[in-house]
């Protein structure tokens, strides 16, 4: 997937749940929002954050959107490499494919 078809698909959806109108959803996609904003930590270390424990979890979709964020934050490769060997220490050798698939996408998106 592209990362233009991940934000496409993302952000239909989003908008489907969001109609839904269901209070609950609406406040967990709230403070998923919050979670990520500036504070005590910066938002690219907030995201860094976000993407080890995507990979950790074996969250493709997560991992995607981590990236996204990541690249808005001016993260670079070097940084990245040392983010995907944080994950896999954490992960173990199952977080290998997760990794392979968001090498791909981090490429698509340069």
């Amino acid at each position: 997937m592209t990362p233009d078809e991940f934000n496409t698909y993302r952000e239909a959806m989003n908008a489907r749940l969001m109609a839904q109108d269901n209070l609950v959803l609406k406040r967990l996609f709230s403070l998923d929002s919050q979670t990520y904003s500036e504070g005590a930590l910066p938002v690219k270390t907030k995201e860094l954050l976000g993407l080890v424990s995507s990979m950790v979890l074996r969250c493709d979709d997560c991992v995607r959107y981590h990236l996204l964020r990541c690249k808005e934050c001016g993260l670079n490769t070097q940084e990245l490499m040392e983010c995907f060997a944080v994950a896999n220490i954490v992960g173990g050798t199952i977080v290998i494919p997760h990794t392979r698939r968001a090498l791909e996408f981090w490429e698509q998106l340069h």
